[in-house]
């Protein structure tokens, strides 16, 4: 499946890294007629995926190896079917001479990383507020780890300080960029203070507008907003206005852990912004009937060359509903997509626990706030 002056040109590589994913069957990209025009590649984006001490605990096997693959196993069919799927990395993995933990400081094993790539995941997103839970050392060996696997592009963190980064793949070129507005209230290194990408609209501005001829579409992952507020906060919406005047084309949203909407923001000069404000949570034990319930993104980017100037859309957007499961027990965390959930599972969610009447229905409910297409199948389906 899965251009100026000789100094010009250095300058833009000593900021930004490119990324080419290569074509997962070389026999259907051969097959494509020469005189193609027409190029589309769909996109996939996954909320907070936040490990506390029971999954961690309930991933442990005999032989001592954590085994996370069972959670994301309803989901792989859709994640691996699309050409491109991101995700928040809402902990670090920094290994284990940092000791295995939940909140308030969390870090993952590393075993996850592996699993999330088997998944099918390409684009993992660390700038957000519990980026620095194990201080900058725990930080620079995550991301250490994270090079080593040739299937992920990193975003939002990185040794050097760089922020952006460019993939391209079935001839369209997506422009990433990521920022958090908290650190929860760990300082940045004095002498790294760009590991991790801060919402700071001065420095937006200035790496949005130097990416932004450098792609076809440019992304912004943007970790913001208050928790557990199923309504955008004002923040929010102004920074929305503002990528939107960047000219940012999709802004992925979250932090929050709840749903919140989906929005189209218009520049002054007409040009639209998809915004998902927040797609809460994907993987987690937190408590509450709208923690338990997230979304992911699905869309297509198209670039159409037939005509003297390439138009570029981006069609069938909306998300995929998916609720995280895990037993009373806090045991078999497991994310289904809503359309493969039932009320009998739900009978014996933990929430049950504590929130007797929680429904099926509840999760129709939070899906008509929504204000996008809701897909009840998967829509990358071979």
């Amino acid at each position: 499946m899965k251009y100026k002056t000789i100094i010009f040109t250095i300058v833009i590589f000593s900021l930004f890294s490119c990324h080419s994913k290569p074509a997962a069957n070389s026999d259907e990209l051969s097959a494509e007629p020469e005189n193609q025009k027409r190029y589309t590649l769909t996109f996939v984006a996954a909320g907070d995926n936040l490990f506390h001490d029971t999954i961690i605990k309930a991933a442990l096997q005999e032989d001592g190896v954590y085994n996370f693959t069972p959670i994301y196993s309803q989901v792989k069919s859709i994640v691996e079917n699309a050409d491109l799927a991101f995700i928040n990395q809402e902990t670090v993995m920094a290994g284990e001479r940092f000791g295995y933990s939940g909140y308030p400081a969390f870090n993952t094993p590393q075993s996850l990383a592996r699993t999330l790539a088997d998944t099918g995941f390409d684009i993992v997103n660390l700038a957000n507020n519990h980026a620095m839970d194990m201080g900058k050392s725990g930080l620079e060996a995550t991301l250490d780890f994270l090079d080593t696997i040739k299937e992920f592009t990193v975003i939002g963190a990185r040794k050097s300080g760089e922020s952006a980064r460019i993939i391209t793949k079935n001839n369209i070129t997506l422009g990433f960029l990521s920022y958090t507005f908290s650190l929860n209230g760990i300082a940045l290194p004095r002498d790294n203070p760009n590991i991790v990408s801060m919402i700071n609209r001065n420095t937006m501005a200035r790496e949005i507008d130097a990416l932004r001829p450098l792609c076809d579409f440019l992304i912004v992952s943007m970790h913001w907003g208050d928790e557990y507020q199923t309504e955008p906060g004002r923040e929010q919406i102004d920074l929305a206005r503002f990528l939107a005047e960047h000219s940012v084309d999709l802004i992925i949203g979250h932090h929050p852990h709840v749903l919140q909407k989906f929005d189209t923001v218009t520049a002054a000069n007409g040009r639209k912004t998809l915004c998902f404000y927040s797609l809460g949570n994907f993987a987690s034990n937190q408590r509450g009937r709208e923690r338990i319930v997230g979304a992911m993104t699905a869309l297509t980017f198209i670039k159409d060359e037939t005509g003297e100037t390439p138009a570029l859309s981006i069609s069938d957007s909306g998300v995929i509903p998916v609720v995280c499961h895990f037993d009373r027990s806090y045991r078999n965390t497991t994310i289904y997509p809503l359309y493969a959930y039932s009320q009998d599972l739900l009978d014996n969610h933990a929430l049950k626990n504590f929130d007797r009447d929680v429904s099926m229905n509840f999760f129709y409910q939070v899906m008509e706030r929504m204000n996008t297409q809701i897909f009840m199948r998967n829509p990358f389906a071979p």
